[in-house]
């Protein structure tokens, strides 16, 4: 970046530096000085958030139709010729706006994830929020389990699985939470119905709950009964062999695409590549999506302190699918999988 000053405008980058969770505020990194403006309703908040953090940085408080003044002022002050923006978080309309009106005379230079290339190696602190949250998902599955048995619809069962998260300490699902039963199993991101669910066939539960703003990922294919169809016992079969053939690629300095070749090949070797439609990973953190990618065009590589998913699964329009996902730490030996939830073999 060449330009003099950035300003953060992405709220959960915003939380990542200071700790801030409002929903208002502009962080800016000047010359010497960092600064969080927000308005009057978190005043007192984002002052004790900022202190227990230890961010480096000063909360300045003014009502909106004010903080155009005060971040003009900010940046003038600050002796800043160009400020950097970051692209992916600023519309047309506010970047017209900044140019004319609030920075005028400034040069605007367009950033692309600086602060989201930091959050990709997790700490420790984060780890063990991560951790939890997914030993919340885990406790919470294992408590309404034994629902399905009683024949739900997908919806009430993915309501039931989100109360029980919030009642294990969660703020709530990190993601819209997938039930997907039957044939509706073949909908990679299939939304729960009024489908009954119904013995011998998939459920695929794709669920993830949010704790202390970090989020879990996990899918398991469930079963009531045996697998009578052979294609879907097929599919669950190369699923399951893909899926530990993944997590076991992982590891620092291995290219993400080669992780998702790993799981690719298995599937592929067992005459269903085109059934597998999506790459068979992602980066999981304050976004239940982000950096790095795993998949087949993945420029990126594996770091140790990534937290990563891994979850390939195959779909049989009209009759069913599989889809099994972990989420893991990566190691400069290999993996730890901080979602532990046993994988059906009915």
């Amino acid at each position: 970046m060449s330009a003099d000053a950035l300003l953060v405008t992405s709220l959960t980058n915003i939380r990542y530096l200071t700790g801030f969770t409002g929903s208002a505020g502009m962080l800016f990194l000047l010359p010497g000085d960092t600064v969080l403006v927000t308005d009057g309703r978190y005043e007192t908040q984002a002052a004790e958030q900022l202190s227990a953090s230890g961010a480096p940085a000063r909360v300045e408080v003014a009502a909106a139709a004010e903080q155009k003044k005060l971040c003009s002022s900010l940046v003038a002050g600050a002796g800043v010729a160009t400020l950097a923006l970051e692209a992916a978080h600023v519309s047309w309309a506010r970047q017209r706006d900044f140019e004319a009106d609030w920075f005028p005379g400034v040069a605007l230079e367009a950033t692309v994830g600086l602060v989201e290339e930091l959050r990709q190696v997790k700490d420790p602190g984060e780890i063990d929020r991560l951790a939890r949250a997914a030993e919340v998902a885990d406790e919470a599955l294992a408590a309404v389990r034994d629902r399905l048995a009683a024949g739900p619809t997908e919806a009430e069962f993915g309501r039931a699985l989100d109360f029980q998260m919030m009642e294990l300490g969660a703020a709530g699902p990190s993601f819209e939470t997938i039930v997907a039963s039957g044939p509706n199993a073949a909908k990679p991101h299939h939304r729960p119905s009024s489908r009954v669910v119904a013995p011998s066939e998939p459920v695929v539960i794709d669920f993830g709950a949010l704790v202390d703003g970090y989020c879990s990922d996990m899918t398991r294919t469930v079963w009531l009964g045996d697998v009578e169809d052979p294609r879907l016992r097929k599919a669950l079969d190369v699923v399951l062999e893909s899926q530990a053939a993944g997590v076991a690629a992982v590891r620092a300095g291995v290219a993400c695409a080669d992780v998702d070749a790993a799981c690719r090949s298995v599937i592929e070797a067992a005459g269903l590549g085109d059934r597998f439609v999506h790459g068979t990973g992602h980066g999981v953190g304050l976004d239940i999506h982000e950096a790095p990618t795993v998949s087949r065009t993945s420029t990126d590589t594996l770091q140790a302190g990534h937290v990563v998913t891994v979850e390939p699964g195959v779909y049989l329009p009209g009759v069913g699918g599989v889809r099994i996902e972990d989420t893991v730490v990566v190691t400069e030996q290999g993996c730890r999988p901080l979602t532990r939830t046993a994988k059906d073999r009915p």
